[in-house]
């Protein structure tokens, strides 16, 4: 069995591997406009790459939205690979990664039908669902424990 590595880059270091899965997830599976998924954040965030042996079977990203709160989006893992927890280990290492660089909080823009993910991993949706992309959104927020600065 082949060991999950997960890789922090920065975009022009993790597009080439980030954006097909990407592309093959909210594109293609999800009917995403192709001018919605590539944003303004993708080269100021890190990039989360989880890789199968030579295979990127997932991806997610952090954002510094100031004032000490972060952001995680674009999390995507292919469906091949789904139900493996791969999509736990990456959240689980973009939440450390925040902690470590001194965040208070992480918010995320979570498809409905993913919000019980979040919720099992202490994120608490707020507010009211709304659309984004043509898919039922909600909000949800992680409060950090004393982040380490």
């Amino acid at each position: 069995m082949k060991t999950l590595e997960i890789f922090l880059l920065p975009w022009d270091q993790a597009s080439s591997s980030a954006y097909p899965i990407r592309q093959q997830v909210f594109i293609d599976e999800q009917k995403v406009p192709e001018e919605l998924e590539l944003d303004e954040f993708d080269p100021l965030a890190f990039h989360a790459l989880a890789y199968l042996g030579e295979q990127c079977v997932g991806t997610a990203r952090l954002i510094d939205l100031g004032d000490g709160q972060s952001q995680v989006g674009r999390m995507a893992v292919l469906a091949n690979f789904r139900g493996q927890g791969i999509g736990k280990q990456i959240l689980a290492r973009l939440v450390q990664t925040a902690k470590e660089m001194g965040f208070s909080s992480i918010v995320l823009h979570s498809q409905v039908s993913a919000t019980p993910f979040y919720e099992k991993h202490g994120f608490i949706a707020q507010g009211p669902t709304y659309d984004e992309a043509g898919i039922a959104h909600r909000n949800m927020m992680l409060i950090l424990p004393n982040s380490i600065k």
